[in-house]
Parts: structure tokens; sequence; C-alpha cells
């Protein structure tokens, strides 16, 4: 009943009075599943299901989430100084589409606020990751990532590296191989300099679905190279798949929710072939138990949803948990971990990394370009 009055409200009404409404509730975290329960970069995920960045941008409701049944719930995106984000209306339903398009321009209250909220955290909530770009007006953008980590790093229990929002001018270039690899690497050296005392917290990338296949073979080199802990494909995309029919299909912004799904799964699945060891957390599209299945048979270790809480409502996370169970047990396999079936070797990647760069994991070399025929 809940879910229908809210879309009764415009967009962003709802979505501000569905935050409102979780923070009232007490914190929680789901009992471990023992069919699901995930370990994912030294996260310890009683269900391998969670809430994507965007929902909870100020970190005001992420203990009321993990009391509806997700597993780890991430905050963001989070900017060091406060900004209001692009001018409304900037979030739009596409009903007819089970879609949503929206350009918010990371609209957050800024990382002080944002990390006061996070220091009265309770420890019954759920694992929590927080989801970190640039301001929009940055002369160093990289140096906002590098602040935003610092800060975050002891409040938190991962981290995201926001690249590839498509409603902050010029941010999709920090995903080109020399951004990247500068990016990545001057974060990993705060986050360890930060947690020189303590355990450093495994950091993620995030890309956006709208790869050229060089860039694709160019980001995974990075990542190796450079030492992130992770990777979540995808964040939303500046594409417009035939078949739309809402009038609101036009909008400029980032497409999410089920247009979204299979661009989103098969990149997803080009990733885990040139990244086989590593934690991918798969994104787009997930509003159902098939949904989430395909995405784990395409190689996530974790899914997020999103959008999919806009057309299913505040259910979805324990639909999914259970839905994921009953179809493992009628399947017969072992654990969830297991249907994606072997992981083949480390393909060949091309678009080697520039002369120099260090490589900071031996025990997962990157392989050469092949010599030439």
């Amino acid at each position: 009943m809940l879910h229908h009055l809210l879309r009764l409200l415009p967009s962003e009404a709802a979505h501000r009075a569905a935050v409102r409404g979780t923070a009232l509730l007490p914190a929680g975290r789901p009992v471990p599943e023992p069919l699901l329960r995930t370990e994912l970069a030294g996260l310890d995920l009683p269900v391998p299901i969670g809430l994507a960045a965007g929902f909870d941008k100020n970190a005001e409701a992420f203990d009321g989430f993990g009391r509806m049944g997700f597993g780890f719930v991430e905050i963001g995106s989070v900017t060091p100084r406060p900004q209001p984000g692009n001018p409304k209306p900037r979030l739009f339903r596409l009903d007819e589409d089970q879609a949503v398009i929206n350009r918010m321009g990371f609209n957050n209250d800024g990382l002080d606020a944002v990390a006061a909220r996070l220091e009265r955290r309770s420890p019954k909530g759920p694992v929590l990751g927080a989801n970190v770009g640039a301001n929009k007006d940055s002369a160093d953008p990289i140096a906002d990532y590098r602040t935003c980590v610092r800060r975050l790093h002891d409040l938190v229990d991962y981290l995201v590296l926001n690249v590839s929002s498509p409603n902050t001018p010029g941010l999709r270039l920090l995903q080109k191989q020399d951004a990247l690899a500068r990016l990545v690497a001057e974060v990993r050296a705060a986050r360890d300099q930060v947690a020189a005392a303590g355990r450093a917290r495994p950091f993620f990338v995030k890309v956006a679905p709208d790869l050229e296949p060089d860039d694709e073979d160019a980001i995974a080199r990075v990542l190796l190279a450079e030492g992130a802990d992770g990777l979540i494909v995808s964040n939303t995309t500046v594409a417009r798949p035939p078949g739309l029919r809402s009038s609101h299909k036009d909008e400029t912004g980032g497409l999410s929710g089920a247009p979204l799904f299979q661009p989103s799964t098969d990149l997803l699945r080009r990733f885990r072939a040139r990244l086989p060891a590593m934690p991918i957390i798969g994104v787009g599209g997930i509003d159902s138990v098939e949904r989430a299945f395909q995405k784990f048979r395409a190689g996530a270790d974790a899914i997020q949803v999103y959008s999919g809480m806009v057309s299913q409502g505040a259910g979805l996370a324990r639909q999914l948990r259970f839905g994921l169970r009953a179809r493992l047990e009628a399947e017969g396999i072992a654990h969830l971990r297991d249907v994606s079936g072997p992981r083949a070797p480390l393909a060949v990647l091309h678009a080697p990394l520039t002369k120099g760069t260090r490589q900071a994991h031996p025990d997962r070399p990157i392989p050469e370009r092949p010599a030439e025929s």
C-alpha cells in the first residue's frame, strides 16, 4: 500500500519520503543465509544483495535499509563540499519501460555532514560502503577522491570511486587509462596511509556501461596493476535503446532499470572473463529473482539494486533472498558462488599500460600483448 502511495508523488518527492520513512526503522542486518553468505574483498556479507549508491545519498537511513533485508548498503555519492546538484526536475520515472532517468548531479550534503552521521552508526547495522566523487567545480578532481577516502575510511567497511556518473561534466574521462591509473594509485596510497595502524578498507571502482572495448581492456589492466580491490559494473547509461515508450525517454541523464539489464550484464560477463579472480558487484536492471540469478551466472559475486526499488517496493531485498535460495535448492546447487561455474584463466588484455606502471600484485601478473606475427 505504501509503495503505491509513494508512486502518486513526484519522483524526487517520493524518493525523499522513502528515505525519511526508512530512517525511522531501527538498525538491523539480515540473518546470514547459508546458501548465499559471501566473502567479498574481506567483507562478510550475510546475503550478497545490496542497495546501490544514489538512494541514501546523505547517509540518513542506511541502518533502516539493513533492517529491510539488504546485506550491505552503499551511501553517496559524497563530495568534499556540499553541492545542490542540477536544477529540478531531475528525476523521472519511465513507468512504461520499468526504468528511471536521473540527472541529479552529485547533490549531497558534503563530506563533513555525511561523516558526522556515519560517526553515529550502530554496530547492529548492515555492512556499509561509501561512494565518493568530485565536486563539479573542482580544480583537482583526484584530490577530491583522496580527501573523501581519508575522511571516511574508518567510518565505513568499503569505499567506491565513482568515475562513471554521466551527470558531472568530464567525470567519465577519469575512466581513461592514464587518468584512472593515477586516480587508483593515489587513492590506494592515501588509503594505505590512513590504514597504517589498522585494517585497510577495500576500495572498488564503479564503471559506466558505455565503454569501448579498448577502454574495457585498459580498465582491467589498471585495476590489476594499481591495486584496486574490486569493480562495480555498472552505473547508468547515456544510451537510449530503441523501443522506449515513456514520454520522458528523451530526458538527459543516466538511464537505469530494465533497459540497462542486458548491456550491464553483458559488460559484467566481459569483465569477468578479463578478471576471473577480482571481486565484482553487478548492478543494473535487477527487479526479479530471475534477473538477479542471471547477474550471478554472468560472474557477479554480489549484486546491488536501485531502480528495482522504485518498481517493486521495499520488499525487493527479501524477495530476492528467498527466491535465490529456492532457485538454488530446486537446481541442487550447493552455494550461490557455484552458479557461474569455473572461472577461466585471465584473458590476454590489450592496450597495455604505459611503460613504468607499477604492478601491485605479483601473484596476479598482467599478461603482455602477444608478439606480432
